[in-house]
């Protein structure tokens, strides 16, 4: 569904830049209706708190998308003739190569969307047939509250988190899709730890929000700064804590499961499906399976679903059967009726308004450690924590949808197995 936002609003507030070059393109009369539309754009991403802005090319013309929540909405088309200087404003502010188009560029921009706010964005090139694509990544400064609390889990998840983060040692890893969360939840871990009497030091790729108290690395592949590489650094750096933007390779397993055996507490990242993928993830990628018993303490999966927009919000009645199938047991059917989205004005048409996470919370267990060094596979250790009660991801979104927090709808397309 389309927005409401006209790409000419009258009188934008004027936009303070950071490092602004003196250039003819930020200067010259004729880009003021690209400089305006920019304006607009990013005030309008601010107020619809959206993560991303596409700038698409295509044959005849271009569009402005705006992701919100997940899904990509796109705003009124903006006039064909304004797009090359659109990009180019965006290219110059981001200190990137205007005259070069031929391959992909990043570059970064920070600006004052309003009075006392600034707000940064990470910008990619890509060359298409039509034109350079541009992606703008909103990156949200921390949210005022970092507690476990704000993470979505449930009482006995968040008691199970706690005891695991305050472990002296171990590897902790949370998993689940680009885009589900897995940094903020990694901060809130970190903030939780961060204080005087503790070195916690973090590799990412890049650093994109600062946490103070915490020395923080960014990649640079090209200079030879790998994941593996600052790892080894921080242990020649006295950490107590080290959080590793994402596991991709053997190297970079090997040294934060052999850091968390010897000592240190290791927070980081995987792309699996759910919980016990992670484990044989981990080994297929070459983690001796008797190390990693050793060293794996807990294991989180998470996703994002929206939230249904209280103001408009509707009950929507579905069959015994039809709950069943999804996965609610018969003792869950009484007393409760499921909600859908409808859209109203305060949530731009769309029914639902903000995020929330669900979570699957697997602490290894001395039984798990036994199946892993005896090679179990993701099914067999699956089939274990059912048995040990760890909920699953698709039970997590039920409750969510029990509790009139999320849509049927929603709570299964983000738990699909494919």
């Amino acid at each position: 569904m389309q927005t409401s936002f006209s790409a000419t609003a009258t009188s934008p507030r004027p936009l303070a830049f950071d490092g602004d070059h003196h250039s003819s393109a930020l200067t010259d009369p004729d880009n003021a209706p690209a400089v305006r539309l920019l304006t607009d754009t990013l005030q309008e991403a601010t107020r619809r708190n959206a993560s991303d802005i596409h700038v698409e090319p295509a044959e005849h013309g271009w569009r402005l998308r705006l992701r919100i929540d997940g899904v990509l909405h796109e705003i009124p088309r903006p006039p064909a003739h304004l797009r090359d200087a659109f990009v180019t404003r965006v290219k110059v502010l981001a200190r990137m190569d205007i005259a070069e188009r031929r391959v992909p560029q990043d570059g970064r921009l920070r600006i004052a969307t309003s009075p006392g706010r600034l707000e940064d964005y990470r910008v990619n090139s890509l060359p298409t047939l039509f034109g350079e694509k541009l992606v703008l990544r909103r990156l949200d400064a921390l949210p005022a509250d970092l507690s476990l609390d704000a993470l979505g889990l449930d009482p006995q998840q968040r008691d199970t988190v706690d005891a695991a983060i305050r472990a002296p040692h171990g590897l902790m890893l949370v998993t689940g899709p680009t885009g589900s969360g897995k940094t903020l939840s990694l901060y809130c871990f970190l903030n939780l730890l961060n204080g005087e009497a503790r070195n916690l030091c973090s590799v990412e790729d890049p650093a994109e929000i600062q946490l103070a108290g915490i020395n923080q690395v960014s990649v640079r592949e090209k200079a030879g700064l790998t994941f593996a590489v600052a790892l080894r650094a921080f242990l020649r750096q006295d950490p107590d804590v080290i959080m590793v933007g994402e596991i991709r390779d053997n190297e970079t397993a090997d040294v934060a499961v052999k850091a968390a055996q010897t000592g240190h507490l290791v927070l980081s990242t995987l792309h699996t499906n759910d919980a016990p993928a992670a484990i044989a993830r981990l080994i297929d990628i070459g983690v001796e399976p008797y190390n990693l018993a050793a060293a794996l303490r807990m294991v989180t999966a998470q996703r994002l679903v929206r939230r249904l927009c209280i103001a408009c919000r509707a009950p929507e009645p579905h069959s015994a059967a039809a709950l069943k199938a999804a996965g609610f047991a018969e003792p869950q059917l009484e007393g409760w009726q499921p909600y859908a989205a409808t859209g109203c004005a305060a949530c731009h048409g769309i029914g639902y308004r903000g995020r929330v996470g669900i979570h699957q919370v697997m602490p290894v267990s001395d039984a798990m450690r036994e199946m892993i060094v005896a090679g179990a596979g993701a099914h067999e250790l699956a089939r274990l924590a059912q048995t040990e009660q760890v909920a699953t991801l698709r039970d997590a979104a039920l409750a969510r949808v029990r509790d009139g927090t999320t849509s049927l709808a929603e709570a299964l397309a983000a738990t699909e197995v494919a």
